[in-house]
């Protein structure tokens, strides 16, 4: 949006950028655990079903996708951003010479490049994103450093193992998203 030619919507995801990016992530928990229902009750959205068939829109884990949803977007959006910034602009000139319109230039010239240049910062918001699911703990969402508390409370001689398994765990995930990073870096490298 904000590299779009519309600059209502360039301004609106500047705002939604700039205030995202700048809360604490645990600040944005808070709001979809403890706030959002409030919220929701205070607009008056009685009309909505916050059920959809067996998905309650109030529960923890919910609140946590919800929340880790939009703030690794702001972060998403940000690394492509920078990846059509990085195109030149004489490409998308070219293609608006040969006459093509504005979304054939972006499909066809400006986002296959822009995608190869955001490669990296792309694979470092993933792997941002990985570690952050570990903040969903303290809301009640059982994910790995959740699992890992009940392990060591019930396993109290063997916390070190445990805390190193999780460790390791952590580890192998963030150098499999290296590793396919790095893949698609070679495979889309230009010469």
């Amino acid at each position: 949006m904000r590299v779009g030619p519309i600059a209502v919507l360039n301004r609106a995801a500047a705002v939604y950028i700039t205030v995202v990016r700048n809360t604490p992530l645990v600040m944005i928990f808070m709001f979809f655990q403890l706030g959002a229902g409030k919220v929701w009750n205070l607009l008056n959205f009685q009309w909505v079903d916050i059920h959809i068939g067996t998905l309650d829109f109030t529960s923890f884990f919910t609140a946590a996708v919800v929340s880790l949803s939009l703030y690794t977007a702001c972060f998403v959006a940000e690394a492509l951003r920078s990846g059509v910034n990085a195109v030149p602009l004489g490409q998308a000139e070219a293609a608006r010479a040969i006459g093509l319109p504005f979304s054939g230039v972006m499909s066809q010239v400006v986002l296959p490049q822009a995608f190869r240049a955001s490669v990296p910062p792309l694979a470092s918001t993933l792997i941002a994103l990985l570690k952050n699911t570990s903040v969903a703990a303290a809301f009640g969402v059982l994910e790995a450093a959740a699992q890992m508390k009940i392990f060591t409370n019930n396993h109290a001689d063997q916390r070190w193992g445990i805390f190193i398994a999780f460790a390791l765990g952590y580890i192998i995930l963030v150098e499999v998203v290296s590793l396919f990073a790095t893949l698609l870096e070679r495979r889309w490298r230009i010469a």
